[in-house]
């Protein structure tokens, strides 16, 4: 193959447009590399000419030079802003000296707050630290929101990720499914607009040189799970519609076209009992092209989720494809049959031969392929990726967690805390005053300052007890990274908290990733304030007084499993007898 290095075609012509040049690329690229760019494939950073030791993927040295794929999907962090930028740099070298020298588009999951989750989201490291994106639903500001996505342009942009692969406007309609901590809530209204801004914060006004494409998803709306399982597993495929609320979990993504979002995911699941073929979205030719691209006009690209058509082997257990009701075709059918739905890039697979092999048994032709290469060729001319493939690693380091965007985060963290209870009106337990003797579990007790911390609950004034939403914890592979299941905390847990409660009076500080159901401690704590992510100072901060909680909640809180059961999984504040109701939330006094 011949290596490019000069300026002798169009295509490396920064003053032709992004249409021109793509079209021009395009009419060189031999069908290797059109396939090559209808993939993205997955890197755990570390050494590139090593095979990943988390995922079923090649190296990225492979990846990018025997398999001509240049997306990637970034798993793992640097230990500073100037090493993720070397190592970058690095890899960009790497596609530059493969074929036409098609650069990189490395793209991400979240990497701002404090759930790990390796294929949904990161914990921040050498980013600034903010709370999960429902602590930005109970904040309800669409200024912040921009500023948030602002400031993840930014960071990312200095390190060289290009692809967010986020935000995730699902609506958290169903209680009990795992991504609902990454939502910004189960009002229609409130997610398109938090959405809308969260897309104008990472492009822009338009995508540009200065922008990170934004990737919305789960096209047409994640949140209405049967049960609340996830279809990432087989048992949790189907999404339900009982009462016929299609239209609400459309509303974010029409806002986030609106606001031209450039990418677009499908969801796993197959939708059950509505006017649509009951298989996966991304497979479901009347989704994504009669409804997302025909009828909502969405023209940018449509990546699937992870992993639709190869079964693999992740953390030790088997990992089946995604294929929801087209279990039965063969890879190569599967392939086509996403193609033909009008999806441009399949995520996490490594399957070029099979994509190949569709063409050569007449599948997917060349030129459909060529509709898809054209419009990632399109998005890489617009980032300026082949103009400028590098980053300045010492500019990273000082453009990245700067003191700015730490305190933004921290101030976030601290005014998403929702008070829910807080003792009585004539005698509130928050703020707590200084020279208290306070015991803490689960909190590191040298953050409260002014107060005189002990060891024995009966020798202190208050205790501060910082909980989990609960869960039932799964023991297979992926699945251990999904906080799924029963709301009641286990009896166990239960009465541990309960007896801390008799013993002394009590806060709980509970983080809500998922609706708890906290009816057995609002009569026994002494106050209970949640939280969606926070440093243990930001915690001690708001309950002594130094940030005031601001968040009201973005979900309702169920009372019992009866009430969750009973809510309908596609329909925004269907909860019977909620405990607490959406836009519940306590101030302090005076």
């Amino acid at each position: 193959m011949t290596t490019v290095t000069d300026t002798r075609f169009p295509f490396q012509d920064p003053t032709l447009s992004p249409e021109q040049r793509a079209d021009d690329l395009l009419s060189r690229l031999p069908l290797e590399d059109k396939a090559g760019l209808l993939f993205v494939g997955i890197s755990v950073y570390g050494d590139p000419s090593q095979p990943s030791p988390m995922f079923p993927a090649p190296s990225l040295e492979s990846t990018v030079s025997k398999l001509r794929i240049n997306h990637i999907y970034v798993i793992g962090d640097a230990d500073s802003a100037r090493e993720f930028a070397q190592w970058h740099n690095t890899s960009q070298d790497i596609a530059a000296r493969t074929g036409f020298g098609i650069p990189i588009t490395f793209g991400t999951d979240p990497r701002h707050g404090f759930h790990f989750n390796p294929g949904a989201s990161a914990a921040a490291k050498v980013f600034s630290q903010w709370p999960e994106h429902l602590g930005f639903g109970a904040l309800r500001s669409e200024e912040l929101v921009e500023q948030y996505g602002d400031i993840i342009r930014r960071e990312y942009t200095a390190v060289g990720l290009r692809l967010a692969l986020h935000p995730q406007i699902d609506l958290a309609t169903e209680p009990r499914w795992a991504r609902l901590n990454a939502t910004f809530g189960e009002d229609p209204d409130l997610v398109a607009g938090l959405g809308a801004a969260y897309v104008r914060g990472l492009q822009g006004t338009k995508l540009g040189l200065e922008s990170v494409s934004a990737m919305a998803k789960h096209f047409p709306g994640g949140g209405p799970q049967k049960d609340g399982e996830d279809p990432h597993f087989a048992y949790g495929k189907e999404q339900i519609y009982p009462g016929g609320r299609w239209d609400d979990h459309l509303k974010p993504f029409i806002a986030a076209i609106e606001a031209g979002v450039s990418q677009m995911m499908p969801y796993y699941g197959m939708p059950v009992g509505t006017q649509y073929d009951e298989v996966g979205f991304a497979f479901n030719k009347a989704i994504i092209t009669d409804l997302l691209r025909t009828e909502l006009g969405f023209d940018g690209i449509v990546c699937t989720d992870f992993g639709l058509v190869s079964d693999v082997e992740m953390f030790g257990a088997p990992f089946p494809a995604r294929a929801w009701g087209v279990e039965d075709l063969s890879a190569q059918e599967r392939i086509a049959r996403i193609f033909d739905a009008g999806c441009d890039q399949l995520g996490g697979e490594f399957c070029v031969s099979e994509l190949l092999g569709a063409v050569c048994n007449g599948l997917i032709t060349e030129e459909r392929l060529d509709q898809s290469a054209r419009r990632v060729l399109i998005e890489k001319f617009t980032l300026g990726l082949f103009d400028d493939r590098h980053v300045d690693p010492e500019q990273a380091e000082l453009a990245v967690a700067t003191d700015e965007m730490v305190q933004a985060g921290i101030d976030a963290q601290r005014h998403a805390h929702t008070l829910l209870t807080n003792g009585t009106a004539d005698a509130p337990t928050l703020p707590l005053t200084a020279g208290l003797k306070v015991f803490t579990k689960n909190i590191d007790g040298s953050v409260f300052d002014g107060c005189e911390i002990v060891d024995d609950p009966a020798a202190a004034d208050v205790a501060v007890l910082r909980i989990a939403a609960a869960y039932e914890p799964r023991t297979n592979g992926f699945e251990l990274f999904m906080h799924a299941g029963s709301l009641d905390y286990p009896d166990a847990e239960r009465d541990e908290i309960l007896a801390l409660c008799a013993a002394v009076p009590t806060v709980i500080v509970v983080n809500l990733d998922r609706p708890a159901i906290l009816t057995p401690f609002v009569d026994a704590a002494a106050a209970i304030i949640a939280e969606y992510g926070a440093t243990d100072q930001s915690v001690a901060d708001v309950l002594l007084g130094k940030a005031q909680p601001q968040g009201e909640l973005p979900i309702d809180l169920p009372r019992s499993m009866a009430s969750v059961e009973a809510n309908k999984s596609d329909t925004p504040f269907d909860m019977p007898d909620a405990l607490f109701r959406y836009g519940h939330g306590l101030r302090y006094q005076g």
